[in-house]
């Protein structure tokens, strides 16, 4: 069919992919670590406070003390790259392209930060997508996470006139891909080290306790995902939490806490984190450099951080198998 002369451009239709991960300020310092906390913890599903008693409390205490030490731990492990987090994804999302060719539009954004969700989806709209798949990066389901991803999709979406369709890759957190994936990962990392670990403790993401009783899955999806992969691997798996903040409870046990106890047991750890996709401040600060230096401080024999799937084989194969699933009738 011919096209009136007067009318606009019109990509041809393609699918779209986009894939989503928490975020990261723009720079290891002060001023961008305030821009990025203050979005992050301004989102009613990540701090679960009445607005009128968190903001002031936000803005008066957390936003002047913490930033400048966050940008010090974020300079302890930013690459000639940028933030390892956003390396990584943008590294996720340039082979998962290469995988799919010309039939898919892949691209990546930020839940807080650069590249934002709105401006993400818009570009994939331009290039012709009329239907998109949005993929949040979080093996185990949790509100603050998962949900906050649908919520802000949904609010650009309001914004547009013509909506793509859209679709959400669900939690993968037991699924065979997804464990295969850590089973080779971990296999490898263990198979590399110079010493056999006492314990293997995988260390996910703390949430508060509330979260739980409130009916949010993460804690039973992340114990699931623990017992399966210990089933595949043939040994035990220990749990723990990280990231505690505030007073409230946290869910139990804590890795720091952990780290602790076994090291003043005078065990070896070999510590991982198939809760994150890609490694960031808080695997490779929090659990590589501060766990390490409190577990060899308790009196710990051997430690070693094993790295996340990232952009490596594994982690892309599985990466590739759930998105062609669910690009099913698309594709």
């Amino acid at each position: 069919m011919t096209l009136p002369p007067d009318h606009p451009p019109v990509a041809a239709p393609r699918i779209g992919v986009l894939l989503v991960n928490l975020g990261t300020p723009d720079a290891p310092d002060a001023p961008s670590v305030r821009r990025y906390l203050a979005e992050f913890l301004s989102d009613r599903r990540v701090v679960e406070i009445p607005q009128i008693l968190w903001q002031p409390i936000l803005r008066g205490i957390i936003l002047t003390t913490r930033p400048k030490k966050s940008a010090h731990a974020y300079a302890q492990v930013w690459t000639d790259d940028g933030s390892p987090l956003a390396a990584i994804t943008r590294a996720q999302s340039q082979a998962l392209q290469a995988a799919f060719g010309e039939a898919v539009q892949v691209a990546h954004a930020m839940r807080y930060g650069k590249p934002a969700i709105g401006p993400a989806i818009d570009a994939l709209m331009a290039a012709g997508c009329r239907h998109i798949l949005v993929a949040p990066l979080y093996p185990q389901y949790c509100a603050a996470t998962t949900a906050t991803v649908v919520d802000a999709v949904g609010k650009h979406l309001q914004t547009l006139r013509w909506q793509p369709a859209i679709r959400f890759l669900p939690p993968y957190h037991d699924d065979g891909a997804y464990l295969d994936a850590l089973k080779q990962s971990v296999e490898g990392g263990l198979a590399a080290l110079d010493f056999t670990p006492d314990v293997l403790l995988a260390s996910f993401h703390g949430m508060p306790e509330r979260t739980l009783h409130l009916g949010d899955p993460y804690h039973c999806q992340s114990r699931k995902t623990a017992r399966l992969l210990s089933d595949a691997l043939g040994r035990p798996v220990e749990v723990a939490f990280q990231s505690r903040f505030g007073r409230a409870k946290w869910l139990e046990p804590a890795t720091d806490t952990l780290l602790e106890t076994l090291g003043k047991q005078g065990k070896s750890v070999a510590i991982f984190a198939p809760g994150f996709a890609a490694d960031c401040l808080e695997t490779l600060e929090e659990l590589a450099i501060r766990g390490k230096q409190q577990f060899e401080a308790a009196g710990g024999r051997r430690f070693a951080y094993l790295p996340c799937l990232n952009a490596d084989a594994p982690g892309m194969a599985m990466l590739e198998a759930l998105v062609r699933r669910e690009l099913a009738g698309w594709l």
